[in-house]
């Protein structure tokens, strides 16, 4: 490993500060000396992508909440408000608006990259559990922000969405009526989430430091899934992934910003921007294009609180995935089968995304059910049966030897290798 943070202040303001608050330190251990596996790809800068969208977007909407009114007859007028009258408020909205997107871009690689390289084995599954808290966090906070606009699309949203709560037995109706603050989506809806969708980005900033600490504590996974062993398999973080990650970030900025000032309403539902009418309902209510796959899931169980319990279950499932996979072998590279089924997985999500989008009618029924079919089958039968009946390729022998390709361990070292599981790090 690159070894513990040597950090030695320079200033005696700096020595004062050290020796009653460490946090030079702690940053120069945590971000510049600590050590990071030398294999790692592109895939591994999604997270400091993540920690800028998220401080972009709660700058954003802290901003644009200065000028929001959140009241039911002067919601829709304050966002043309600030479109039109405020300074630059429509670059604020845009940067705001398409920011959710690009976040769930960037989040949705991140956990695909969890997936098939096995970020979630042990020791890792703290970490694991700590970002589906963080997904289930944003999911809440993009629907709660959804409705703010007050269009069609929003208040027909959180109509049908907050309904799905009446399903639940004995308490539901209670539980509905609560979200609503009344008995409809009205005024006490759009305070209660304006409330939340300003209070949850702070939540999610708290658990983003769990879960950076939750990563400190056993270092990053790796494309060879397998432990650093000696200072040859380690960088330290700086200068190597900083400026890796901090050109992988301007080249994610250079998307965001293309779709900010050339199709900034893209993603965007044409119906929103109608001021929101409780008598018109609209010819087809979609969600936000991230909660698609899981809209789809929910309409192609015909019994709705059976509907509610597979959607919510889609989501609950991955976060048992480390004792779900039963296999020792971490990453996909080394797994073949496994890597077959990963890629099905991959295309059964953005098929699902895609039957969310249409009408609940004809052949896009039958082919949601199938495709819900296959999400459960995936995780609760292929995922744990792969494990016991797959045989992996042999693993290097170490993280230097998969870097400068000087072959791999024999089939007996990655035998031994798998039979001391248990004491494996993930």
């Amino acid at each position: 490993m690159s070894g513990p943070s040597t950090y030695v202040p320079k200033s005696a303001a700096a020595r004062w500060l050290e020796t009653r608050l460490p946090i030079l330190g702690l940053v120069h251990s945590s971000f510049i000396a600590f050590p990071n596996p030398r294999n790692l790809n592109y895939f591994w800068t999604f997270g400091g992508i993540l920690a800028f969208m998220l401080v972009a977007q709660i700058a954003t909407g802290v901003t644009l909440a200065m000028h929001y009114t959140p009241e039911s007859t002067l919601a829709f007028s304050s966002v043309e408000h600030i479109m039109r009258d405020v300074n630059y408020g429509w670059l604020l909205r845009y940067v705001h608006a398409n920011g959710a997107s690009m976040f769930f871009i960037a989040v949705y690689i991140h956990i695909f990259r969890g997936i098939y390289y096995g970020s979630y084995k042990a020791p890792r599954e703290v970490l694991w559990l700590l970002g589906i808290v963080i997904y289930l966090l944003m999911m809440a906070t993009g629907f709660m922000g959804y409705v703010l606009p007050w269009g069609q699309m929003s208040g027909w949203g959180a109509t049908v969405i907050t309904s799905l709560f009446s399903a639940i037995p004995f308490v539901g109706n209670a539980v509905t009526q609560w979200l609503w603050g009344g008995f409809a989506v009205d005024n006490a809806t759009l305070n209660r989430f304006f409330s939340l969708h300003y209070l949850l980005p702070f939540m999610i900033a708290g658990v983003v430091v769990l879960h950076i600490w939750a990563l400190h504590v056993p270092g990053s996974n790796n494309p060879a899934g397998i432990e650093p062993k000696s200072s040859k398999d380690t960088l330290p973080f700086h200068p190597y992934f900083t400026v890796k990650d901090g050109f992988s970030l301007v080249c994610f900025l250079v998307f965001y910003a293309w779709f900010v000032f050339f199709i900034p309403n893209y993603l965007n539902h044409a119906d929103n921007y109608i001021e929101f009418n409780p008598l018109v309902t609209p010819a087809h209510i979609v969600p936000e294009w991230y909660y698609l796959p899981f809209y789809a899931i929910l309409r192609s169980i015909p019994d709705k609180l059976g509907g509610v319990i597979a959607m919510f279950s889609a989501i609950v499932l991955l976060a048992f995935l480390p004792w779900l996979d039963t296999s020792r072998i971490k990453s996909a590279n080394y797994r073949p089968l496994y890597r077959i089924a990963f890629w099905f997985f991959v295309l059964d999500a953005i098929l699902l995304g895609f039957i969310g989008s249409q009408p609940p009618e004809g052949g896009y029924v039958i082919a949601g059910q199938l495709l819900t079919a296959y999400y459960f089958i995936h995780l609760l039968v292929i995922v744990p049966l792969l494990g016991l009946f797959e045989t992996p390729r042999p693993l290097p022998a170490s993280i230097a030897d998969a870097v400068l390709g000087h072959g791999h361990g024999s089939a007996a070292a990655m035998s031994a290798r798998a039979t001391s599981a248990p004491n494996t790090r993930g």
